[in-house]
């Protein structure tokens, strides 16, 4: 997420897949290249080729973003896709950017910035017309928490995607934080994968693909 090598992939693999990195607007394309350039977090290449693709089959029109810094992704998604995006951003100074970002790109009739806490703000949104797709890009120690905010705003057949699960492997081995800094994110996330995992109400697969990105449907509601 902070640059071009930060995923789970060796740097000839991750250069090689930066090659083969789609091609968006020139506006999207100068927006990349400043984040890049001021070390500010947006989704990784490969994992934005993903997006697009699995985007691309499932024609979401309706999108919740968890995690907006500067209006990146939220850009990526309204620019390909017809579609309509509520994004949440609780750094003031991102949301600021963000608002101005989307605003200069013309996405700002499709895309909703929301500023505050996410998990509170989640709790205000009107479930009555459900999300397609959720895309979450936020504090991986909250990810449980966001999930289980998330689940009343949707229907069967949501897309729920969480980027950087495999926090530069660190979830997968502990060999990964070598100083020991990361103990409780990484329980944390452990404990969330393991929980969406085997969840009686969705499907998910974890995939290696950036740093880390799970894809979960929802096939019913956890009160069914």
């Amino acid at each position: 997420m902070e640059g071009r090598h930060s995923g789970i992939t060796n740097s000839i693999v991750a250069s090689y897949l930066e090659t083969l990195h789609g091609k968006r607007s020139e506006g999207l394309e100068e927006l990349r290249k400043y984040a890049e350039s001021m070390h500010v977090p947006v989704i990784l290449k490969e994992t934005e080729n993903f997006l697009m693709m699995i985007m691309a089959i499932k024609k979401p029109k309706r999108i919740l973003e968890i995690g907006t810094a500067i209006g990146y992704s939220a850009s990526c998604f309204a620019d390909a896709f017809d579609c309509n995006v509520v994004t949440i951003e609780s750094n003031p100074e991102m949301y600021d950017a963000a608002i101005v970002n989307i605003k200069n790109l013309g996405f700002s009739d499709r895309i909703s910035v929301v500023f505050g806490d996410a998990a509170e703000k989640l709790s205000e949104l009107d479930g009555s017309e459900p999300f397609d797709m959720v895309f979450i890009d936020a504090s991986k120690s909250h990810y449980k928490e966001f999930w289980d905010r998330i689940v009343p705003l949707t229907r069967p057949g949501t897309m729920i995607v969480c980027d950087n699960v495999l926090m530069k492997g660190m979830t997968a081995s502990d060999e990964f934080d070598t100083r020991r800094r990361y103990k409780t994110s990484i329980r944390k996330m452990r404990e969330f994968l393991d929980y969406i995992n085997n969840l009686d109400y969705a499907e998910t697969t974890v995939l290696p693909v950036g740093d880390g990105v799970s894809v979960s449907i929802i096939n019913e509601h956890e009160e069914t």
